[in-house]
C-alpha cells in the first residue's frame, strides 16, 4: 500500500497554479528523457549479447545520468540503471532496466551499511521525485547522513523500462473505481502481453531477485533494508527468500504476507475512519465545532449506497466516497480535517471529493495488478469479503470497488500464485516494526502480531500517527537511525512524548 505524499493536498492540473503546471510539465519531460534513456541502455545491453544472445545470468549497473531535481543538497549524488533479465533461467533474451539513485552520506560513518529504500504501492516509485524527499524534514534527519542510501523504482514501476502504467485509470487502493476502469485494466495487460511483456515476473519474488542483483552489481557485502508500505511486504518477502547479505531491516506501516487486502480491506477503513471521529468526540474543541460529523458522514454514505447523487450539477458514486475516505483516512492532513471535512460535504460543499476525483491514477496500475493478483487475491475470498463489509455504512461503501479486484485479477496472467507468499514469516535478523494508530491500509494490529514472530524484532506502535510514520514523526526518524547504528541494542521510545500526546484536528 502507498506512502502517500499529502494525497489530499494535492490538485489536479486544471487547480494548479501556473508555476506548479511549468514544474509538471518538467516532471513529464523528464520521465520521458529517461525513459528513452533506459531504453537506450536496454538495446545497447541486448546487442552486446551478439546475433544469437543468450540469457545472461548477470546483471549490469551502468552509470548514468540523474532524474530529478537535487538543487540545493550538499549530498553527492550517483545515478544509473540497472538492467536485469526480465525472466531468470528461461529461453527470453528480454531485460528490464531499473533507475538507481545512490545518496551518498553526508557525514559517513566508518564501516556503514548502506541502506536500500523500498518504496511502497505496489506501482508508486522512487526515483523520480527524491530530491523533494530529501529537502523535506523527513529526508533531512533521517537520510543519508552516516550511511549511504540507495533507492530504485521496482520493475515495472516509476521510470523503470518496461513501465507497466495504463494511463488514467481510476484505480486507489480501494480497487477499481468504476466498471469501466475494469475493462481499461483488463485491456491494459492484454496490451503489455501483447508488446512481449511477461506479467509473470513483476512481483515481489522478482524485485527481491533484483535487490540480490543490486548488492552484487555495487559490490556491497552487507545491507540494511528500509521498506515503507508494501515495501515492507517487498522486505519480508526478502527476509523469506533471499536475505543473504542483509544486515537489519526497519518497516514503516507493515504490510504481510498473511494480511488480507481485499476480505477486511473496507474493515479497516471504516476503524480508521471512526478511529478518527472518536477523538473528534473527545477533544473539546473538535466535538464543539462539528458535534455530528460522524452523523453527517454516515448520512451521506447511506444516500450514495442507495444510487449515485448528483449536487450542484455532479454525480457522485459509492465508490467515490469510499476511496476518498481511505485516503484520507492513510494521510495525516486528510485526517486531521476529516471531521471539517464531513461537515462541508453535508452542506454540498464537495471539493475535496472532486480534487480526490481528479488525483486517482497515480500507480502503474498494471504493475499494481501484477503484484496484487500474484500475492494478495487469489488467497482471498469475493464472498468473504461482500459478507465482513455489511457491517456499516462506510464499510460497505468499499464492496463493489474491493469486488472488481477478484474480476480483474481473473483476467492478469501473473501465473499460478504460490501458497508461500500467503504465509508469515520468521526471522532472527534485527527488525525494527514501526506502525501508525491510525491507518486504512496497514493497521497496527498487523504489526503487532507480525513483530511476535521475530526473536529480535522491536515494535513501536507511534500514537496519534498516520500511515508512512517517518515522514511525519521527528521521533519515529531518531528511533530509525538509533536502530540503523546499533540494530541488537533496544530503541529508547521515550521520544514519542510529548510530540505525539494529542492528535491535532484542523479546525476550519
Amino acid at each position: 500500500m502507498p506512502f502517500y505524499e499529502n494525497i489530499i493536498g494535492r490538485y489536479s492540473c486544471a487547480m494548479q497554479s501556473p508555476l506548479k503546471q511549468v514544474q509538471l510539465a518538467r516532471r513529464r519531460f523528464m520521465r520521458l528523457l529517461l525513459g528513452a534513456m533506459l531504453a537506450v541502455v536496454l538495446v545497447a545491453a541486448m546487442a552486446c549479447s551478439g546475433p544469437t544472445p543468450a540469457p545472461s545470468p548477470e546483471s549490469v549497473f551502468r552509470p548514468g545520468a540523474c532524474a530529478g531535481d537535487y538543487t540545493g543538497l550538499t549530498n553527492k549524488i550517483e545515478c544509473g540503471t540497472l538492467v536485469v533479465p526480465e525472466t531468470r533461467g528461461g529461453p527470453s533474451t528480454r531485460q528490464v532496466a531499473l533507475p538507481v539513485t545512490i545518496v551518498r552520506a553526508s557525514a559517513p560513518k566508518p564501516g556503514a551499511v548502506p541502506v536500500v529504500y523500498l518504496h511502497g504501492g505496489p506501482g508508486a516509485a522512487a526515483v523520480e521525485n527524491l530530491g523533494d524527499q530529501l529537502r523535506d524534514a523527513g529526508g533531512r534527519e533521517l537520510i543519508a547522513l552516516d550511511q549511504d542510501w540507495i533507492f530504485f523504482d521496482q520493475r515495472g514501476a516509476g521510470l523503470s523500462a518496461p513501465a507497466l502504467d495504463c494511463g488514467a485509470v481510476a484505480l486507489t487502493d480501494a480497487g477499481p473505481l468504476t466498471d469501466a476502469a475494469a475493462g481499461q485494466l483488463t485491456a491494459c495487460a492484454g496490451r503489455l502481453r501483447a508488446s512481449g511483456v511477461d506479467l509473470s515476473r513483476y512481483n515481489a519474488e522478482e524485485v527481491v531477485k533484483d535487490i540480490q542483483d543490486l548488492r552484487t552489481a555495487l559490490k556491497l557485502d552487507r545491507i540494511d533494508l528500509f521498506g515503507i508500505s508494501y515495501g515492507t511486504r517487498i522486505a519480508l518477502a526478502a527476509v523469506k527468500h533471499a536475505p543473504d547479505g542483509v544486515r537489519a531491516v526497519v518497516l514503516d506501516s507493515p504490510w504481510t504476507p498473511e494480511a488480507t487486502w481485499a476480505e477486511n480491506g473496507p474493515a479497516m477503513v471504516s476503524d480508521a475512519v471512526r478511529e478518527i471521529f472518536n477523538r473528534c468526540a473527545a477533544d473539546p474543541a473538535c466535538q464543539s465545532r462539528y458535534p455530528t460529523a460522524a452523523a453527517q458522514l454516515d448520512t451521506l454514505a447511506n444516500k450514495l449506497l442507495g444510487g449515485p447523487q448528483t449536487v450542484n450539477g455532479k454525480t457522485y458514486t459509492a465508490d467515490d466516497l469510499g476511496a476518498f475516505l481511505m485516503d484520507a483516512a492513510y494521510s495525516a492532513t486528510g485526517a486531521r480535517a476529516l471531521p471539517a471535512t464531513a461537515a462541508r460535504f453535508s452542506t454540498g460543499n464537495m471539493a475535496e471529493l472532486d480534487t480526490h476525483r481528479a488525483e486517482r491514477s497515480s500507480y502503474h496500475e498494471a504493475q499494481h495488478l501484477t503484484h496484487l493478483c500474484k500475492e494478495e487475491i487469489p488467497f482471498e475470498n469475493e464472498a468473504t469479503m461482500r459478507q465482513r463489509a455489511q457491517r456499516d455504512p462506510v464499510t460497505r461503501l468499499l464492496v463493489s470497488s474491493m469486488g472488481r479486484y477478484f474480476q480483474v485479477c481473473r483476467d492478469y496472467p501473473v501465473g499460478p500464485p504460490d501458497p508461500v507468499e500467503a504465509q508469515p514469516v520468521s526471522s532472527e535478523l534485527p527488525t525494527l516494526f514501526l506502525a501508525a494508530e491510525i491507518d486504512p491500509g496497514c493497521p497496527a494490529a498487523v504489526a503487532k502480531a507480525a513483530a511476535a514472530r521475530f526473536p529480535k524484532g522491536q515494535l513501536s506502535i507511534i500514537p496519534n500517527a498516520t500511515h508512512g510514520v517517518f515522514e511525519g514523526s521527528a521521533c519515529a526518524r531518531t528511533m530509525i537511525r538509533k536502530f540503523l547504528a546499533d540494530p541488537d541494542a533496544p530503541v529508547d521510545q521515550s521520544c514519542l512524548h510529548p510530540e505525539h500526546d494529542k492528535f491535532k484536528f484542523t479546525l476550519e
